[in-house]
């Protein structure tokens, strides 16, 4: 049994909470948001009304929020609080700078520290099946790797300080392109008389085979489960895939990196979230690429 202090029980830090008391571990909660608190406290979370309270006598921290200037606030408060080898686990996905940024202010503390984002969405957190990317020494992530197990199916250490946050930049924007990509071609297939299931039955065995197409179809009728069976309810939802395609353009910016359709894609769910779709699920992209 561990004691953890978590900070951020939002949609994926609630229940990735959640899950780690029904593991048997101690786990005391802060939110800003009272509803989120109470909703926490419902599924075992020991509810507290400070971040000064969460963290007393824990052994490690997790922090799950939602962009870098919300870290590096919480961290420059966080690291003062706890005691010197506190390890430290950010799960946020979050821009690069602000991550280096919160591994170096829990070194001057002499703490551990990793950048853990997930991938998995709102059902990977309920189910316990999420993918952790972690960035970070390898002592600390030995140390961590049972706590994420719990919450987590893969958990891959991708490197050190800020690795985790570079692997789900570069996996979101794989995501956003080929699911602009899939939804061309079910587009075109509708031009041509093509029944999208034709289409799918021959993509998801051939060269065409990707997760947007298989796991996450954008049409309905071929994969039951995906969002598109429920009016594009998310899921994963166009604000965020925003948000992670916006972050991968600034990280190649910084880098000098030419990601030509990185930077289309980025344009075209700008497009989709300011027509007001920011709250459908991200494969909602058919629908405008459709009255394009």
């Amino acid at each position: 049994m561990t004691s953890i202090a978590f900070i951020g029980l939002g949609h994926m830090g609630g229940p990735m909470a959640a899950n780690l008391v029904k593991a048997g571990h101690v786990v005391q909660g802060f939110d800003l948001v009272p509803d989120l608190l109470e909703t926490a406290a419902q599924k075992g979370v020991s509810p507290c009304a400070s971040m000064e309270k969460a963290v007393e006598g824990c052994d490690l921290v997790i922090t799950m929020l939602p962009a870098g200037h919300h870290v590096i606030s919480v961290w420059s408060k966080l690291v003062p609080l706890v005691p010197a080898g506190t390890l430290l686990i950010d799960c946020s996905t979050i821009d690069i700078d602000s991550t280096k940024k919160a591994h170096e202010l829990a070194k001057e503390h002499g703490c551990p520290s990793l950048d853990a984002p997930v991938s998995g969405g709102t059902s990977g957190a309920e189910a316990g099946t999420l993918t952790f990317m972690v960035g970070g020494e390898a002592k600390a992530f030995a140390a961590a790797e049972p706590i994420l197990r719990v919450m987590g199916k893969r958990i891959i250490h991708c490197g050190d300080a800020s690795m985790g946050q570079a692997a789900k930049i570069c996996n979101n924007m794989i995501l956003g392109v080929s699911m602009i990509a899939v939804s061309e071609a079910f587009v075109l297939a509708e031009k041509l008389g093509l029944s999208q299931q034709s289409l799918f039955d021959v993509a998801a065995v051939s060269s065409g085979q990707c997760w947007s197409l298989t796991t996450y179809c954008p049409v309905p009728g071929p994969v039951p489960t995906s969002p598109a069976n429920r009016d594009y309810q998310p899921g994963f939802a166009t604000a965020l895939m925003l948000k992670d395609l916006l972050l991968s353009q600034n990280a190649a910016e910084l880098s000098g990196a030419n990601t030509p359709l990185g930077h289309q894609a980025a344009a075209l769910y700008q497009r989709l979230n300011d027509d007001g779709s920011g709250n459908k699920d991200f494969s909602a992209i058919i629908e405008m690429i459709r009255k394009l």
